[in-house]
């Protein structure tokens, strides 16, 4: 008798081929507004007892005990549907929260042992390991598609993690470049911009000028930056191409010609 195939062991770090189906972003307050005007419209007396739509368990234990109130069956599948997606969201947000609470006991002091009934398991490994896989959800969360969803193993859970901290040394490590790049840009940009009268405006070069002062209003951000680089850069290029055609200088006067200087040494690094 043949034996059974056994199913290739899958890597415990390795993302989710087939992610789990998640109801994500939902205004569940609007929702539960709905389920109130469904019971509002059948005369329903218990209506004025239902907690705020904000107050969404409670809310939702008032609609099941009061469900039979709504007579039409159109009202009840539709309402029975919508509680369906809330109780499904409220589990969702439910990993979310617990993992936050678990990391601010963690920040506190508390040690695992001290977690071991709230996280209803029996051994601190234990209280360790599924606060691990609840972290799973808050980094599925976090990543809004941009990364595969999380599986819910340690080893995944880490791995995500260490991946998400040197996404996040490089983002700063961007940005440190970004404003070594600013301060030293934009000082050259604001003296082009002063000494404009004084360069040659022929060709593109007043039209990159009149890129570089609207960029310099508010030019805070990477992108921003890289635009205003960009548009130096390319000024810089304009103001030789006319040297080069022309074959005379480019400014006319001596701060013009110092802020043009200053411009080209920079594109040149």
């Amino acid at each position: 008798m043949a034996g059974r195939t056994s199913r290739p062991s899958v890597p415990a770090t390795k993302p989710l081929v087939k992610p789990r189906v998640r109801i994500g972003n939902l205004d569940a307050a609007a929702l539960v507004g709905q389920l109130r005007q469904l019971h509002e419209d059948a005369e329903d007396e218990a209506v004025d007892r239902m907690p705020a739509d904000e107050e969404l368990y409670q809310a939702l234990l008032h609609l099941e005990a009061h469900a039979g109130a709504l007579k039409h069956e159109g009202a009840r599948r539709e309402a029975a549907v919508a509680r369906v997606k809330l109780w499904e969201y409220l589990r969702e947000q439910a990993d979310i929260h617990q993992s936050k609470a678990v990391e601010d006991a963690r920040e506190a002091n508390v040690e695992w042992t001290g977690l071991v009934s709230g996280l209803a398991v029996k051994t601190a490994s234990a209280a360790y390991n599924k606060a691990t896989r609840l972290r799973a959800a808050v980094l599925t969360e976090g990543s809004h598609g941009s990364d595969s969803p999380v599986r819910r193993t340690p080893e995944a859970v880490l791995d995500a993690e260490r991946r998400a901290s040197l996404r996040a040394a490089e983002e700063r490590r961007a940005e440190q470049e970004a404003a070594r790049r600013h301060g030293l840009l934009a000082p050259v940009a604001q003296r082009l911009i002063e000494h404009r009268t004084g360069l040659d405006d022929g060709g593109d070069v007043s039209d990159w000028l009149d890129e570089i002062a609207m960029v310099l209003r508010d030019c805070r951000t990477p992108t921003q930056i890289v635009s205003l680089q960009t548009y130096v850069e390319a000024a810089v290029r304009a103001l030789r191409k006319i040297e080069r055609t022309n074959a005379r200088p480019a400014a006319s006067t001596l701060d013009a010609r110092l802020a043009y200087e200053a411009a080209a040494e920079l594109v040149d690094r």
